[in-house]
């Protein structure tokens, strides 16, 4: 299935870079994540931003230009330009750490938003993946040990599970306590039923 992989202005990690482009993918730089994916010999089919982190550059790829004042980030402006060319799965870098923790919390809301209007969102960071869940089934791949931390997005939400090391039935996890931190796959396939919303930390 194709994809819009977007590249932020925020920390990239080990193995981010390059990305794995495939046949039908829309890749775009959103602001200051064109230096770093440039630098890593990529080109971008899109840049979007308002350049406040970065110099508009002299480049062959469509560029979109935004206001410096305005009520989404860079990075929400990418993913509503992605839904408008058709794309529904997002691959999101640049998107999590860094010295702004109010960034990384607006993007775990970016993948409700996603998900809200029809899509999938994924932010990668390294050897960490963040997944939200919508009362649906999904299947989750990761080796045999890798963390997995299940949260409510909302109040609470019901989990089943299978794969995890600590077993999950129809078990209530709410967001204003941490229960499911630091469980991890016992194979390489974990099986998730979720009723509710629920954000999914992949660390391997």
């Amino acid at each position: 299935m194709k994809r819009c992989i977007i590249v932020g202005a925020g920390s990239l990690y080990e193995g981010d870079l390059p990305v794995q482009k495939e046949e039908g993918d829309l890749l775009i730089a959103a602001d200051g994540g064109y230096l770093p994916l440039t630098q890593s010999g990529a080109t971008p089919d899109l840049l979007i931003g308002d350049f406040d982190s970065m110099v508009r550059p002299q480049t062959e790829c469509e560029i979109i230009t935004l206001p410096i004042e305005k009520d989404d980030t860079d990075l929400v402006y990418a993913v509503k330009e992605g839904f408008a060319r058709g794309y529904r799965e997002f691959v999101l870098y640049g998107g999590l750490g860094g010295k702004r923790l109010s960034h990384t919390l607006a993007n775990l809301q970016l993948l409700a938003y996603i998900k809200q209007q029809g899509g999938n969102g994924v932010l990668m960071g390294g050897k960490t993946r963040v997944l939200l869940l919508h009362n649906e089934t999904a299947t989750l791949q990761a080796a045999k040990g890798a963390h997995c931390s299940l949260m409510a997005y909302d109040a609470t939400a019901a989990v089943w599970a299978t794969g995890l090391y600590y077993p999950l039935q129809n078990t209530t996890l709410s967001n204003r306590f941490p229960l499911g931190v630091s469980n991890h796959f016992i194979h390489d396939t974990v099986t998730l039923q979720v009723d509710g919303t629920l954000i999914a930390i992949i660390e391997e």
